[in-house]
């Protein structure tokens, strides 16, 4: 069922009142009229509660700084405005001055001015004094008095009876409360709301909760310790026992305060090499019992007063022996790494304490004649049974080796075919062969021929049928192409290929006023009006075709009205077409058929004449007369190429002429659009 207004007013008060915000608003009509006027009462509720809770503000803290919020929302804008105004008004009774404010504050901020300045002189007598010179009582006139106090008759002018917030309603008042505070029966005092015992505050776990007027504080429960006090937002705070002077540092000590304590440093400094006691006397550091050794290696610390000193220890050693690195020992010479190899190619070092000895490598054998190591090509003595492929000797040993496209399997003996896929030598698709492997190219792409490995991307635009491939323009992309339509007017078909117009008049993407009619052409609209002249009337038969849009005025003179009814000019028709741009233009394009229907007169004695009167800008266009299926055509031809956009009106008459006098006319308005582009 339909609501009224009130009913819908009443919601939106109710929901600022219950939840402080207006975005959540649920809408309870579809009614445009009430949802917005849901929406209205919502927001002037928060309006004047968050204006209340500027005053309260004013008059409980006398400032207005320490409560503005960071965001800029309407509610936090609407408490600044009234938190400032109210601290004018109180600032203006405190100074003796009027509790009328200057009206250019505007008429919100001087409510609240003459507010808050009024409850500051309740109980002032305001009364002129017996020794005041009298003057002569002037009547002033009610519209004079209401013109020079608009707020004369204003039941909540100075703070009106209510003991917070009053708000006039014409025939009475209706008191309100700060937030924190709840109305009492009497329907005007107000009373502090105890937070701690509603359960309305957000104390957590060991605060207290502690009721405040128009308010309430967390307090925490346990103490915070030696060292630290509690803060007033119920946090623990290190005390500053140094700065305080509680501490207990002698004179020839500095304090230096510490969190929850404080440490006491003597003033007297020690020098390197000596370090301080507790009592600020200075003892020698012995630095040859730290951890990190002092002295290199080979030799003995030896501590000095403040000091040390490193002592050399130099032992002998034999042949075949020689120092640690410590110094401090002979350990045994290793020979046999030497890079001089003592027991020359083809032997193997072995070293013993303080000597060593040579033997044959494993792959030499010893002769007898030269007596030494030789070394024995494995690949002549057992040919084809070492390797799969091919067998290189070398000293001491061989290795195999395998064709190309093949690789040395794990005995390193046998090959398997080697995947050289796997190390990406093509640039797009690779397929492996026994041996060998293969480039190919993904669709698109053609495989070079220079070094049969590159992919080169096929530009199908460039190709023979690339200009068909596209109703307007191809843009080759790597590997494929896109068709593009022009920028505006037109989007790509389902095809990918060819331009579609987009009708801005169907789909309501135009911007045509009320009064303008919104007519579609290629690539774009039109918004005209096209209004009947006088005696004239918009026939009811108005079509819409696929490419012309008509309006036809037909006459409809007033009643005696001798010179319209004797006006030959029988309708006014509005025609607009949409035409390509005819870039081979050969012959003549036939764009109009005007068909002529003869009035109730003989055939053989009215001659029907069509002629161009307007509009033929260098004389692009003509008109013929053709007979078909027995009636009378006038058609419009273009004659000449005409560049897009173009815009043209052209007049065009139909004249039915009887004994030389014309006796029935139609005009027919034609507004030409030449499009730049044509699918």
């Amino acid at each position: 069922a339909d609501l009224s207004v009130e009913e819908c007013c009443d919601k939106g008060v109710e929901w600022a009142n219950k939840n402080r915000i207006c975005a959540s608003l649920p809408l309870i009509s579809e009614s445009r009229e009430c949802s917005m006027t849901q929406v209205q009462c919502c927001r002037s509720q928060l309006e004047k509660q968050s204006c209340s809770d500027g005053m309260e503000f004013a008059n409980v803290r006398e400032e207005c700084d320490s409560h503005i919020v960071k965001n800029s929302t309407c509610e936090a804008e609407y408490f600044k405005t009234c938190c400032y105004c109210c601290l004018l008004g109180k600032a203006a009774q405190v100074q003796g001055q009027s509790c009328e404010p200057n009206p250019k504050i505007g008429y919100q901020c001087g409510v609240v001015f003459r507010t808050c300045c009024g409850k500051g002189q309740e109980g002032i007598d305001l009364s002129i004094s017996d020794y005041a010179p009298k003057k002569e009582p002037v009547e002033i006139s009610k519209e004079e008095l209401d013109q020079e106090d608009p707020y004369l008759h204003d039941g909540c002018r100075g703070g009106g009876p209510c003991s917070q917030q009053c708000r006039d309603t014409g025939s009475s008042y209706v008191c309100s409360c700060f937030v924190g505070y709840q109305l009492q029966p009497d329907g005007i005092t107000c009373e502090d709301i105890n937070e701690c015992i509603t359960g309305t505050h957000n104390c957590g776990i060991g605060q207290t909760c502690v009721n405040t007027l128009g308010s309430f504080r967390c307090q925490r429960d346990t103490s915070c310790g030696t060292g630290y006090e509690l803060t007033d937002d119920s946090r623990c705070k290190d005390i500053d026992e140094c700065e305080t002077g509680t501490h207990n540092c002698p004179p020839d000590f500095i304090c230096q305060n510490t969190p929850g304590s404080f440490r006491c440093r003597p003033k007297l400094q020690c020098m390197s090499g000596f370090i301080q006691d507790a009592l600020g006397n200075c003892i020698d550091i012995n630095e040859c019992l730290s951890t990190n050794m002092p002295c290199p290696a080979g030799q003995i610390c030896i501590n000095t007063d403040g000091s040390f000193t490193c002592q050399r220890i130099s032992p002998s050693c034999g042949r075949g022996y020689h120092l640690n690195e410590d110094g401090t020992r002979c350990v045994d010479v290793d020979e046999c790494s030497s890079p001089n190899q003592p027991c020359g190619e083809g032997h193997i070092c072995i070293n013993a304490p303080g000597n060593y000895r040579c033997e044959c490598k494993a792959g030499y054998t010893f002769d007898v004649i030269s007596r030494t190591c030789i070394d024995i090509n494995e690949c002549r003595r057992y040919p084809g049974r070492l390797c799969a492929h091919k067998c290189e000797n070398t000293p001491g040993s061989y290795y195999c080796t395998c064709t190309m496209g093949f690789k040395l399997s794990a005995d390193g003996r046998s090959c398997e075919d080697l995947n050289e896929c796997e190390s990406n030598p093509c640039s797009q698709e690779c397929a492996n062969v026994y041996g060998s492997y293969q480039c190919y190219c993904r669709r698109g792409f053609q495989l070079s021929d220079v070094d049969g490995i590159s992919c080169e991307d096929i530009d199908e635009c460039a190709l023979p049928t690339g200009g068909h491939i596209c109703s307007f323009r191809c843009v080759n992309i790597p590997g494929s192409f896109q068709c593009t339509c022009p920028s505006t007017g037109y989007r790509l078909a389902p095809n990918a290929r060819n331009c579609q117009d987009i009708d801005e008049c169907v789909a309501e993407s135009h911007n045509c006023s009320f009064n303008e009619t919104c007519f579609n052409i290629q690539g774009g609209f039109r918004c005209l009006s096209l209004e009947c002249p006088e005696n004239y009337r918009k026939s009811g038969d108005a079509v819409r075709l696929e490419k012309t849009d008509t309006i036809r005025c037909i006459k409809s003179c007033r009643p005696n009205d001798v010179s319209c009814l004797l006006d030959p000019v029988h309708t006014i028709s509005h025609t607009v077409i949409s035409l390509p741009t005819f870039r081979e233009f050969t012959r003549p394009e036939e764009i109009i058929f005007l068909r002529a229907f003869t009035p109730t007169y003989p055939a053989n004695q009215a001659d029907i004449i069509f002629d161009i009167t307007e509009g033929n800008l260098r004389d692009s266009f003509d008109i013929i007369k053709r007979y078909m299926d027995g009636m009378t055509v006038g058609v419009v031809r273009q004659v000449r190429p005409i560049i897009g956009p173009f815009h043209a009106i052209l007049k065009l008459e139909m004249n039915y002429v009887m004994g030389g006098v014309v006796s029935h006319r139609n005009i027919v308005n034609v507004h030409i659009f030449v499009s730049e582009y044509w699918f």
